[in-house]
């Protein structure tokens, strides 16, 4: 029975483009999974959206001069252009700056406090006296106070990832006007984190499938004692408070950022023309929702976010028996770095998405981040190192597989599928393992362990090479045209096989070796931009269609079946770039 699959995505900040490191973190891993549970045959959405808000969003607009709106919206069209360029299949990606977004956030809270998990509290927040401001979290830099990182922001730690209220920094500055700033008392809503502190611990209890880094950092944080969280804030940007006695503030982004998993489902289930469709996923306790994110988004997305489901218990459902659906997993990834030092956008110490595709095979790119994707533990990219994955394996041992088999039945077979004779042990056993392999890789895809599961299809790869190394069907066409026809049709089934099973980290390249094969139909499904309309405004949104005849299922290539133009899948990269492209590195920007 095909099972129900919701793949929520971390929201970018929209205060900057995106680089490799964000691809490698959350939304490359995101689209393998999806990939492969689309072509398993199961009901899967995958989600995300732009975060919209939040102080990220309003310093860089300071900084530019230009309205929020106006920022956001630049870089959302940016995020859009990237994820159509690297094949990342959004069903639905939005932004929370939406109708639909203000109102699902709005209600949450709303049924939040009607439930008893919001009070309100004066609490001392940092006003600057030279802006005549206050200064919510990202607006406030200063030394942690746990690991002593002097550039800590008001909201967390980069460096340990420790949540902080700016009130914790020591030597705190404004980010504004490097002016100290002063504690004024402001009024604001609290989340009641404490009152689910057993009700988290008992729903971690059977996620011992979970990654350890995730679980481990998780049950340590709730063990350490849960705090009240502010959810409101002192800002014209944002979701305002919907309370009267509050106007002039907003949700705290990280309390409604998360939300739009919720009503990223409930635009897309509006879009498709059955507005109760999400509900599939979010009232059935046997979906799995899972979440891909960053290591520093782990509390908010294993504590505070299933907390608020577990507070809210359901919206816009009328059955009191029905539960929001808590995630499932949150296989976060650890950091990719970059040369040797961490990614750094001030610094431009960065390989930008969209200027990197310009001069790569995107195909190359996921490739490589694939076999370093930081699963359990930092990696580093180095372009070295991608050279030597392009040329040595994707090129040589997969890209030189399909070019070799296909020319040969190409040239000696009229361009068909030869018709094979009597299949050997050594052929039988070449398909078996193949075909087995299926359930090899989708356990470790479905296990969220990537980099094993492209190692084993490469590996499957490699094999095929040695077949043929061992048959020498250039030697066998000249004395046993019928052996050397079951060679190249053993190896033809098997290339058809691999080409479904890389298919979920290499799109671009598996639909040209399908078309290649003389197949129809399309596996990398197609992308498109969408104008939303809503009441007072429309927004740009990413939509996706997958085709559902291609299969996670071993080759049914037959005989016969005609050979279209074969062209190479891969191009050799020159070594010397190598030190063209880290010269780059830390240039300013144009």
């Amino acid at each position: 029975m095909a099972e129900k699959v919701l793949v929520c995505v971390a929201w970018p900040y929209a205060n900057g483009p995106l680089h490799l490191g964000h691809i490698a973190g959350a939304y490359l891993p995101a689209d393998i999974f999806a990939r492969y549970h689309r072509l398993k045959g199961n009901q899967v959405l995958m989600v995300s959206g732009s975060d919209s808000h939040g102080t990220p969003i309003t310093v860089q607009a300071d900084r530019e001069g230009v309205p929020p709106r106006v920022l956001f919206e630049r870089y959302h069209r940016i995020f859009l252009e990237t994820w159509q360029k690297y094949g990342i299949s959004f069903d639905l990606f939005t932004h929370t700056d939406t109708e639909n977004h203000h109102r699902v956030a709005q209600d949450m809270f709303l049924r939040l406090l009607e439930r008893g998990y919001l009070f309100k509290q004066t609490q001392r927040q940092f006003y600057s006296e030279v802006s005549r401001r206050f200064l919510p979290d990202r607006y406030i830099e200063g030394t942690c106070p746990i690991c002593g990182y002097e550039r800590a922001r008001g909201d967390q730690c980069e460096r340990c990832g420790t949540l902080l209220e700016a009130t914790q920094l020591i030597n705190p500055r404004s980010r504004i006007d490097g002016s100290v700033p002063v504690l004024r008392e402001t009024e604001h809503y609290f989340l009641n984190l404490p009152a689910f502190t057993e009700p988290l611990l008992a729903y971690l209890r059977d996620k011992g499938y979970w990654r350890p880094n995730v679980l481990t950092f998780t049950l340590n944080y709730i063990r350490q004692g849960l705090q009240p969280r502010p959810i409101t804030r002192d800002l014209d940007w944002g979701i305002p408070v919907p309370l009267e006695g509050f106007e002039g503030k907003v949700l705290y982004v990280w309390f409604e950022a998360v939300i739009g998993y919720l009503s990223a489902t409930i635009e897309w289930a509006a879009l498709s023309g059955n507005p109760e469709a999400w509900k599939d996923w979010w009232y059935d306790p046997e979906a799995k929702i899972v979440y891909f994110i960053g290591k520093d988004n782990i509390p908010f997305h294993t504590i505070i976010w299933p907390a608020q489901l577990m507070g809210t218990e359901r919206l816009y459902e009328e059955d009191p028996s029905k539960r929001l659906t808590l995630p499932y997993d949150v296989p976060a990834n650890e950091f990719l770095n970059l040369e040797g030092d961490k990614f750094s956008t001030s610094r431009n110490w960065a390989v930008w998405a969209l200027d990197a595709a310009e001069r790569y095979a995107v195909d190359a790119i996921r490739y490589y981040l694939t076999a370093i994707m930081p699963e359990t533990q930092d990696a580093e990219f180095r372009w070295v190192d991608f050279i030597r994955h392009n040329n040595e394996e994707l090129l040589s041992i997969w890209g030189n597989l399909v070019h070799r088999v296909l020319t040969f039945a190409a040239r000696h077979f009229d361009g068909e599928v030869p018709m094979p004779g009597l299949m050997e042990p050594r052929d039988a056993e070449l398909l078996a393992r193949i075909d087995v392999s299926f359930e090899t890789v989708g356990h470790l895809i479905e296990g969220c362990r990537f980099r094993q599961a492209l190692e084993t299809v490469m590996g499957l790869a490699a094999e095929v090479n040695r077949y043929l190394n061992e048959r020498e069907p250039w030697k066998e066409i000249q004395k046993d045209r019928t052996r050397a026809g079951t060679t190249i049709y053993v190896a033809l089934r098997a290339i058809d096989s691999l080409k479904v099973m890389f298919a979920p980290f290499l799109p671009f390249s598996s639909q040209r070796v399908h078309e290649m094969l003389g197949y129809e139909g399309d596996l990398v499904g197609r992308l498109m931009v969408r104008p939303v309309a809503e009441q007072t405004r429309e927004h740009l949104a990413l939509t996706y269609e997958a085709d559902p005849s291609i299969r996670w299922a071993p080759s049914q290539l037959r005989p016969g079946q005609r050979l279209r133009e074969i062209r190479p899948l891969f191009e050799k990269i020159d070594e010397k770039r190598a030190e063209e492209e880290r010269a780059r590195l830390g240039q300013p920007i144009a």
